[in-house]
């Protein structure tokens, strides 16, 4: 019995209890670095103004940005590319079915200035971020 609660405890003080922070287990870093290692890109350029790319690949410097983020990714893009000499490119991070909004707001201005947009899915995106949030409570000593 006590086990139990010390697991619940840990899990609960490292993952929150809310639905939010269960579904940004990974941060932006962690698909930037998946991402990255694929298209074998630099991780994390800084650049003479002293900002950093999320990922400079052969052709694009890329920014990652959660779906909800997306007006800063624009600017952001643009500005590595200019920066770079790379063409400027988007990678929304889409945790869960409505997040796709975001790109659909993307998507028209990406087009209009030339930006590559992809997106990944989340790492809980099939389950809404609810399966660390189903896993505590099924754990929960009552």
């Amino acid at each position: 019995m006590v086990h139990k609660r010390v697991l619940f405890l840990v899990l609960f003080l490292a993952f929150g209890s809310c639905q939010v922070n269960a579904a940004r287990i990974f941060n932006e870093a962690y698909y930037q670095n998946e991402w990255c290692d694929r298209w074998n890109g630099s991780a994390e350029v800084e650049l003479s103004d002293m900002t950093r790319v999320d990922c400079v690949t052969k052709n694009y410097a890329a920014e990652f940005d959660f779906a909800p983020k997306w007006a800063e990714a624009i600017g952001q893009s643009l500005h590595y590319s200019r920066m770079t000499g790379k063409k400027p490119a988007i990678i929304l991070i889409i945790e869960k079915p409505s997040d796709f909004k975001y790109y659909d707001r993307t998507k028209p201005l990406a087009d209009k200035y030339g930006i590559k947009l992809w997106y990944m899915k989340g790492v809980f995106y099939h389950t809404n971020g609810r399966a660390l949030v189903d896993f505590i409570k099924r754990y929960e000593v009552k």
